[in-house]
């Protein structure tokens, strides 16, 4: 076996290094953050929380888990997370396999009008229009319907099922099977880490939806976590029970403590998903970055 050479061994041991600061500076912030939601107010207002917490308490967070228009809000989060993924999955899959397939005639065609998307983007007044005339302003359905189809993950899925063998679909046409029998017994299942891949990159959209929600949904019902997490940051005024004086005097004197705790639970349900979809995502991730 070839010992590897000095330089090998120096970029290796500097690629380390470099990865390994580069990963502090994403892992740090949110170590901070949630060592600040479980510290005191005074710890918290004496600046003396870095990495650990400091006079260690649950009390954010039970505010938190107290407060009905947080829970609100974070149904409506998980609501359009889950259905919209579902529905962006199903849209780009239908648009994409067609499209995929050398058989089917004006398939150039669709992939122009499609990447004419990327170049172009309709400014915010007439999506507005378009929006209202549509019903969808103040609906949540505007959360997920017009993003149904994303042009960057339509093209990674087209790659992905264009490399899928011809001759596999040709079979299962010869044995009577129709397209949609094709789509939902052979090509999904076959198309697994690409699913998962574009899964978690819609759904993490769908987590993150703020602009959308600010524009278009003007009830504080439809409103969803990201939109309730920057009206909190906007007003120290925390809402309390004024029948809670322990409430009420978190409310005043921290409320930094519960803006980090809301932070932390907003941030949990997609890092507790990635790991189950991660050997999936590792393989989608590559689709259409090698050509045979």
């Amino acid at each position: 076996m070839r010992t590897p050479s000095v330089r090998y061994r120096i970029f290796r041991i500097g690629n380390l290094v470099f990865l390994t600061l580069l990963s502090l500076t994403m892992i740090l912030p949110f170590i901070n953050v949630l060592a600040q939601s479980l510290s005191s107010s005074e710890a918290i207002m004496g600046g003396k929380v870095s990495f650990w917490p400091v006079a260690f308490t649950w009390i954010n967070y039970e505010y938190v888990f107290g407060d009905a228009s947080f829970w609100r809000a974070f149904a409506v989060s998980v609501g359009v997370t889950l259905f919209g993924t579902l529905i962006n999955l199903a849209a780009t899959a239908s648009l994409a396999y067609p499209v995929s397939r050398p058989e089917y005639k004006g398939r150039s065609l669709v992939v122009m009008f499609v990447l004419v998307t990327v170049v172009f983007s309709a400014p915010l007044i007439p999506n507005f229009i378009l929006m209202k005339e549509l019903h969808l302003v103040n609906n949540p359905l505007v959360l997920i319907v017009p993003g149904a189809i994303n042009a960057f993950n339509f093209f990674v899925m087209r790659s992905f099922f264009a490399q899928l063998p011809g001759e596999l679909i040709d079979a299962a046409r010869i044995d009577g099977c129709g397209e949609f029998g094709i789509i939902w017994r052979i090509v999904i299942p076959l198309s697994k880490p690409a699913m998962a891949s574009l899964g978690i990159f819609y759904a993490v959209g769908h987590w993150n939806a703020y602009s959308t929600a600010l524009y278009y949904l003007n009830d504080p019902a439809w409103w969803p976590i990201q939109v309730t997490l920057k009206k909190l940051f906007e007003s120290d005024d925390i809402s309390v029970d004024p029948g809670s004086a322990v409430y009420s005097t978190l409310a005043h004197t921290s409320p930094e403590g519960i803006k980090m705790a809301t932070i932390i639970i907003a941030t949990l349900p997609i890092i507790i998903i990635y790991p189950f979809l991660q050997k999936h995502f590792v393989k989608g991730i590559m689709v259409g970055s090698v050509k045979s």
